[in-house]
């Protein structure tokens, strides 16, 4: 996705070389034709975990979609296969909103989450740029209806992680485990803001008010709550009664958070974005930006920006 969207925007199309490899590699290794299935962790290039992820076909499909978008590929065929597939793993009509989880034994899981159908929603406006075909716009219109208006109102108006079978909040699940990089508890300031940009998105092709009113009061009650004025950043999380849960500094979220405010500031036109734009670049320059060897330092900082790792690049969670 990375190298499709950036050899596209910056006019560069050796970058789409590299792009092509990571497709060919998701089909060849990651795809098993039997089944027509995608294996989550391969080990020595073999299939290892063969949990069926909805969140990872939503990046399955916003790979394809970024290659038809960039000019790669030239057919709209793959991108409407994966959407298919999650079509009928997935997608339950009832709720509006998709499963997570099927097992290797092909039993679907319980757990209902929002941060599957996030990023499915916002691979959904990608297959929609990339196609022009309207049922993918108009599909992840209706996974930011319920999540951001639906399921947001039973938590109190922000999107909550965790949901039962019957998407009830769950607010039990995971309460021991913080820190975990795909099912944390608590709300995440990262995910109130990528469905900001998720509905700025969707906005941009569907200009309904709701959008832009809640892209606002999600983005606003985020930062408001979790920009650490004493050493810069947006912590990781916070709990029901609003107090940090974990104060640590991920990168990931201060780059949704420099993504969705460019998007605020164009869409509204309202100062205070600009200058939160400009305050959050001079913190992630300060801390993030390896000037010596280009890209952004490790997964997380500790509150007051100290490095927990020296790792730059780190499968499933950190890439640039």
């Amino acid at each position: 996705v990375n190298f499709m969207l950036s050899g596209k925007l910056l006019h560069r199309p050796e970058l789409f070389d590299l792009g092509r490899h990571g497709l060919q590699f998701l089909n060849d290794c990651h795809f098993v034709c039997d089944g027509e299935l995608y294996a989550f962790t391969l080990r020595n290039g073999k299939p290892e975990d063969m949990t069926q992820q909805a969140y990872g076909y939503a990046f399955v499909l916003a790979a394809h979609a970024a290659a038809r978008l960039a000019g790669v590929t030239s057919s709209d065929d793959v991108v409407a296969s994966i959407f298919d597939l999650m079509e009928r793993r997935f997608w339950l009509p009832q709720h509006r909103a998709y499963a997570d989880t099927i097992g290797a034994d092909g039993v679907l899981d319980d757990y209902r989450g929002q941060n599957s159908n996030m990023h499915t929603c916002e691979a959904l406006i990608l297959a929609y740029e990339a196609t022009g075909d309207d049922r993918y716009l108009r599909r992840a219109e209706t996974l930011a209806e319920t999540f951001t208006q639906t399921l947001a109102a039973k938590a109190g108006g922000l999107v909550w992680e965790h949901y039962t079978v019957g998407f009830e909040v769950d607010w039990e699940y995971n309460k021991h485990d913080r820190k975990n990089i795909y099912r944390p508890w608590g709300f995440q300031p990262g995910h109130q803001i990528e469905w900001t940009k998720n509905l700025l998105n969707i906005h941009r092709h569907m200009r309904k008010d709701w959008m832009l009113r809640r892209a606002r009061e999600l983005f606003d009650a985020a930062y408001d709550l979790c920009w650490d004025n004493e050493h810069g950043g947006l912590v990781y999380g916070f709990d029901p009664q609003k107090e940090w849960c974990d104060d640590e500094k991920y990168f990931w979220v201060q780059a949704e958070t420099i993504a969705s405010l460019a998007l605020l500031h164009s869409a509204t036109g309202d100062v205070k974005y600009r200058e939160r734009y400009d305050a959050l670049w001079r913190y992630i320059w300060a801390n993030w930006v390896d000037h010596k060897h280009g890209a952004w330092y490790c997964f997380k900082q500790t509150r007051d920006n100290r490095r927990c790792s020296e790792e730059k690049a780190i499968a499933g969670a950190k890439c640039d």
